[in-house]
């Protein structure tokens, strides 16, 4: 996909940029998905209004006569060189499609585009299914933040990947 907010649509799914019209759906998914520890829609207002530094996508399926429906978002920060996957989330009824994955693979292209040397990441230690998704893409846990996940007090694994320079030399 262009950096550009160009879209890509692949079985029905359109994976495109991020944009202002899709927060309150996306603030919604994530009071669905992380209860009490959600971000408000000020925090996606917040994270959008810093095209320097971050990148945010979205996953939507027409719902036909101009509707959207939004099947997941992920979020990239890109600091220094240094990029942090801020959030991946998919909805329940979305899983199975291989959206997390085309989600976290956009993330990890823009990183690439950002020159970003290295990506981490932080997921709950009892989310396997994400563990695995993120192995897949060649993430290896580095450390463990205890408790780090209000209120459950669940403990996070530090993730991070090398990112593969794009122009053949040493980055």
């Amino acid at each position: 996909m262009e950096a550009l907010g160009a879209a890509e649509d692949t079985g029905g799914v359109v994976i495109g940029r991020m944009r202002w019209w899709q927060i309150d759906a996306a603030a919604q998914l994530e009071r669905d998905l992380f209860g009490g520890t959600a971000w408000s829609a000020e925090t996606f207002w917040s994270e959008l209004a810093r095209p320097e530094t971050r990148w945010y996508v979205s996953a939507t399926e027409d719902q036909g006569i101009g509707g959207q429906r939004l099947l997941g978002y992920a979020g990239l920060m890109v600091n220094d060189r240094q990029g942090d996957v801020q959030t991946v989330a998919v909805a329940p009824s979305a899983r199975g499609r291989g959206l997390g994955a085309r989600l976290l693979g956009d993330l990890l292209g823009e990183a690439a585009r950002r020159r970003a040397r290295s990506v981490l990441l932080e997921v709950d230690s009892a989310n396997e299914p994400a563990i695995a998704l993120y192995r897949r893409f060649g993430f290896e846990r580095i450390s463990v933040r205890r408790g780090y996940y209000a209120p459950h007090g669940g403990d996070a694994w530090v993730m991070r990947r090398p990112v593969p320079s794009t122009s053949g030399g040493s980055a």
